[in-house]
């Protein structure tokens, strides 16, 4: 007997687990997908439709997209689908009582952390700006606490020097779309059972902001070198200089060996490099306001053009 499944999920990150969940189709019958109502988009504010829109149409699946799951009538609709089980994974809305009780097997959701280590809004950045050594996927039952419901499976990895949040994200998305399956074949066969999370091992990844965009000399190299990976591409890392511009960092790297003027932007050995409170951050790619990002060796030519030398300091 096949699983009714709504799913419901928005961003790139939820697509790979309806392709997985499509591919099994022997197994398990997709009746509505819920996603966000289409929005402007860009500097052009085209209205487009979500990434998760686009590949239900693909697939030909009944697509449902209300401002909100409490509107009138819609928790009679999403009945009207008569799911098994619901599958969450970014969708972008709270789900209220009422429909996380509606399916016989309940709701389960993809987190990209490996929990109880950062519920909440931004577990990839967070894992990187923490410098966790690995980071994962857990699928979980939701409950009404934010991210605090029984873990089903969990897949790990490591996260290398070289992982940046957009890095992290393409993979752990994969990763979760690889568990969604298992999980839901689990469920259904009545052999994967949740384990409770232990709450004293909580963490929370909270919401970025803009004002985390600048980095600080207070702070050391690794730790802005993370920072620099972390953020990108939103809100994104910058330096404000005592000329009046800013300019936007987009690739970085700790060198704890080389000291130098802390709060200045100097040159060494053709690197251009920021002194911090603990070595130096090399600026591998800088982005002066309006114009392309370059790397160290073009930057230096554009001061030169502008008669400008390092070092420079911090505003």
């Amino acid at each position: 007997m096949k699983l009714n499944v709504v799913f419901m999920g928005t961003p790139h990150f939820a697509v790979p687990a309806l392709e997985a969940l499509q591919k099994h189709s022997d197994q398990f019958v997709i009746t509505g997908v819920y996603t966000q109502p289409d929005k402007p988009v860009g500097r052009g504010l085209e209205v487009q439709a979500s990434p998760v829109k686009k590949k239900a149409i693909e697939f030909g699946l009944p697509v449902f997209q209300p401002e909100k799951l409490s509107q009138p009538g819609e928790f009679e609709r999403l009945q009207t689908l008569q799911p098994d089980i619901i599958v969450v994974v970014a969708y972008g809305q709270i789900l209220r009582k009422n429909v996380l009780t509606l399916p016989r097997l309940g709701c389960v959701n993809i987190h990209s952390s490996l929990l109880p280590r950062w519920r909440g809004a931004a577990p990839i950045h967070w894992a990187l700006l923490a410098g966790d050594q690995e980071t994962g996927v857990t699928t979980m039952h939701l409950v009404e606490k934010l991210d605090a419901g029984d873990m089903l499976l969990q897949a790990k990895t490591p996260i290398s020097e070289q992982d940046t949040a957009s890095t992290l994200h393409d993979r752990l998305a994969i990763m979760g779309s690889e568990l969604i399956v298992p999980t839901l074949q689990g469920l259904h066969q009545g052999t994967l059972k949740g384990q409770t999370q232990d709450e004293s091992q909580v963490t929370y990844a909270h919401k970025l902001t803009k004002e985390m965009e600048s980095l600080d000399p207070n702070q050391d190299a690794e730790t802005l070198a993370r920072k620099v990976r972390a953020l990108n591409p939103w809100p994104g890392t910058s330096i404000a200089l005592k000329t009046g511009e800013r300019v936007k960092i987009k690739a970085a790297k700790a060198h704890r060996s080389i000291s130098g003027p802390q709060g200045k932007v100097f040159e060494r050995a053709g690197m251009v490099l920021l002194g911090t409170v603990d070595g130096s951050l090399e600026l591998m790619q800088l982005q002066l306001e309006g114009k392309k990002a370059v790397d160290a060796s073009a930057f230096l030519n554009g001061l030169k053009g502008r008669g400008q030398q390092l070092p420079l300091e911090l505003a």
